[in-house]
């Protein structure tokens, strides 16, 4: 999904910030001190020793948030990066809301783009207050006082930060502190500085979910339908009540599952599997992939909804008189998010409600859901975040199904009782959230010369936001805008386009998946362009910057990275090539793709990756979520899908639902376009384009087009 920012709202933001910073004044209008760390403001905390902790209200799931904002903080503040530490913000959309959103959570490829001069702000007005307190302290002019990693300085006084944080926190910030202009950056934009999560990873000090355990813990797994829809009507248990480690087994208070306590993870994995289930499955999804690919494409036929204001009849009366057509289909599949640590929470009480311990994504879902479910109110939902061994959109999902489940199985033992709940690889697989199974059906008409006049454009997919709480700022006149993001409003110049859409409609659960409808509109877009230049005998990447405005600013932005991913590349230098490009999340990217075929066999050699993010705030963590976003879209389109016989999931585990192995994965070079606009995402813009130039490029060595993904279906073998 596609976070738009205005420049006016960019502002309206940064002004907001200011006053984000002042929540939580004592009844004086003072920022109260505690021991023996100082709260500067909800940011910054600062102990007598001079030490610094940043407070990241993103988490972070290996995207390189706590390092991105941390950054932002002690770049304002002049600290020394060795003695900035970072903690997760708790629970409090107050005071930590995502400022695109108006609730706490991470995802969008948002953190550092509605964060970026609210933290800056954060550690300029922490600094202004330091700097005024040793002012006062040493009877000196604040305008004489330089600062530089962590040192205050005049004359032959100086001091670290510890020394005057006390007096600072009894001063009364100013409402507007002085930011630094990008000259005098030196910490944002600095290549190879080191990431805050890399020693704790690498010497396993590093906290996950999967690490935490609480005295007095039981374990929980659940047995789920193997339909989606099921619902238990009877469970027998008497074989897992004889496994080692067994406690107790109980149904679900909403029928979808048995939970089954036992005194390990393993025990309750044995225990789960041995517990002999009845379901109704009345209203649960039977059909199988062929069946449901049926429907999708009778969707296509006849679509409910029309995206733009350009209709199919229109579109069509153009294409109709056109030369020459171009036409294709395009299948995409389900596809798991399926993160390295499975999704897992412990739930424990309080004394006024209780606390999850998790690598949480949506602080703010999950304290009303769960809330909600138990009785409480959302303060008395607590929540301490922990690492997240990946993610790519499934630890956030608008029912916070795990962690309610975890709730559920919380009360049902009483509600005294630490409950840690784990999903085993099979469970998130077989029974999780899904990137929808998507058609796309495209013709196009072209004149005598090449010129495009008119393109009809329908997809048919299973809706994310209808029927949630993002349904009013998502969908419009029937149309869910991620169903259709990145085609729709697609930034080359296209006369006479008609995007049409109809909705699946099926029980199985669907998510947004790293770059959610991106992941398949860039595909069929960027596959038809390179179609369109094949047939035209266009050049791909001239063709393309001929279709952009260079008047228009996001048109010309995107000029901008094809043109450096051509020079990076040495476009005409190579040897049947693949390009791609794509606009999302307010990110520009362009891939150059070179892949080696011998018979069938088809290896990925080298990607060219071109990104325009705005200002580079960690230009080593743009580069790792460039090559990152690439080797995840590469490792879906070879050879995931997830596929149904009867309504039941067929893949279970990594065997059959294979990641990107390190033999597959390309040599990427990578260059980051100079921009002085504000920031914008990198955590899913490089996954869309990757696909669909390896495609291409597959095209210009071997003449196959492949439009019905995985890639491994098409007779290929990639090694």
């Amino acid at each position: 999904m596609t976070i738009q920012l205005s420049r006016r709202d960019f502002l309206k933001s940064a002004a907001a910030s200011t006053v984000v910073l002042v929540v939580g004044l004592n009844s004086k209008g003072l920022l109260a001190a505690g021991q023996p760390d100082t709260v500067i403001n909800p940011f910054v905390r600062i102990d007598q020793d001079g030490f610094i902790t940043v407070i990241a209200k993103h988490f972070e799931m290996g995207q390189g948030t706590t390092t991105g904002l941390t950054t932002l903080v002690a770049e304002e503040l002049d600290a020394d990066w060795q003695t900035v530490k970072v903690d997760f913000a708790p629970a409090n959309a107050a005071k930590y809301k995502n400022l695109f959103w108006g609730v706490q959570g991470t995802g969008g490829s948002t953190a550092i783009a509605n964060s970026f001069m609210q933290y800056r702000t954060a550690g300029a007005a922490a600094r202004e207050l330091l700097v005024r307190a040793a002012a006062e302290h040493w009877g000196v002019d604040a305008a004489d006082i330089t600062l530089s990693n962590g040192i205050l300085a005049a004359g032959s006084k100086q001091g670290h930060f510890g020394e005057f944080v006390a007096d600072a926190a009894r001063l009364i910030p100013s409402d507007n502190p002085v930011l630094k202009s990008p000259d005098q950056f030196k910490l944002i934009g600095k290549r190879a500085l080191p990431r805050k999560d890399s020693q704790s990873k690498t010497d396993g000090s590093a906290i996950f979910a999967i690490d935490v355990a609480i005295p007095g813990m039981v374990y929980a797994a659940i047995q789920r339908s193997p339909r989606f829809g099921g619902k238990v009507t009877s469970f027998d248990s008497s074989a897992a009540e004889k496994l080692s480690g067994f406690i107790d087994a109980k149904a679900l208070p909403n029928q979808a599952g048995v939970v089954v306590y036992a005194k390990n993870t393993w025990a309750a994995f044995q225990a789960r599997d041995a517990i002999r289930t009845e379901w109704d499955n009345t209203t649960a999804e039977s059909r199988s992939n062929a069946d449901m690919l049926e429907s999708l494409r009778q969707l296509t036929t006849n679509p409910e909804y029309e995206a733009l204001s350009v209709k199919r009849d229109q579109a069509q009366a153009s294409i109709t008189a056109a030369a020459k057509t171009v036409e294709a289909e395009f299948v995409f599949p389900f596809l798991a998010h399926a993160p390295m640590e499975p999704l897992n929470c412990v739930i424990e009480p309080t004394e006024n409600g209780v606390r999850f311990h998790d690598g949480c994504q949506a602080p703010s879902a999950v304290q009303g859901n769960v809330a909600h479910v138990l009785g409480l109110q959302t303060e008395q939902v607590e929540i301490n975040t922990v690492y997240a061994g990946g993610s790519f959109g499934r630890r956030s999902t608008t029912t916070s199904d795990y962690q309610v489940e975890a709730a559920h199985a919380f009360a049902l033992l009483g509600k005294k009782t630490p409950v840690k709940l784990v999903w085993s690889r099979e469970d998130d697989i077989r029974g999780g959230y899904y990137r929808p199974m998507t058609v796309h059906s495209a013709k196009i008409g072209l004149d005598d010369s090449g010129k495009i006049l008119g393109w009809d454009h329908r997809v048919a997919t299973k809706p994310i936001m209808k029927g949630g709480p993002w349904e009013s700022y998502a969908v419009k006149d029937g149309v869910d805008r991620t169903s259709v993001e990145g085609c729709a409003d697609t930034l080359y110049q296209v006369p006479e386009f008609a995007v049409s859409l109809g909705d699946f409609k099926s029980t199985i659960p669907v998510l947004w998946w790293r770059s959610v409808g991106h992941s398949h509109t860039a595909y069929a877009m960027e596959s038809l362009l390179d179609m369109i230049a094949h047939e035209t005998q266009q050049d791909p990447v001239d063709m393309r910057i001929g279709m952009l405005d260079p008047i228009d600013d996001k048109q010309r932005r995107m000029a901008g990275v094809i043109e450096a991913a051509r020079d990076l590349s040495e476009w005409k230098k190579g040897d049947r090539r693949g390009f791609a490009a794509h606009f999302s999340f307010n990110t520009w990217v362009a891939v150059v793709a070179d892949v080696s075929v011998n018979g069938n066999q088809v290896h990925v050699d080298k990607l060219y990756i071109a990104v325009d993010c705005g200002i580079a705030v960690n230009p080593d963590v743009i580069k790792a979520q460039m090559e990152g976003g690439a080797g995840y879209g590469l490792g879906a389109v070879l050879r995931n899908e997830i596929t149904f016989t009867d309504g039941e999931v067929e893949q279970s585990n990594f065997p059959d639902y294979e990641p990107l192995r390190i033999t597959d994965m390309p040599a990427i070079e990578v260059v980051i376009v100079a921009s002085a606009e504000a920031p914008s995402g990198v955590g899913e813009p490089a996954t869309p384009p990757t696909g669909p130039a390896v495609a291409n490029a597959i095209f210009a060595k071997t003449g196959k087009r492949i439009t019905q993904l995985p890639m491994s279906k098409s007779g290929l073998q990639f090694v």
